[in-house]
């Protein structure tokens, strides 16, 4: 399973199709805080 918007790639699609989408939803909420944190930074740059 790859997610190409924030270049994630698993090797578990079994576990995936199983409903185990932690990995997924930690990664993703990972690069949202990281983009978040980002623009913060921006705006009081």
């Amino acid at each position: 399973m790859t997610d190409h918007r924030i270049g994630l790639t698993l090797h578990s699609l079994p576990q995936i199709l199983e409903g185990d989408i932690d990995a997924i939803l930690d990664a993703l909420i990972g690069e949202d805080q990281a983009a978040r944190l980002a623009d913060l930074e921006a705006e009081f740059s």
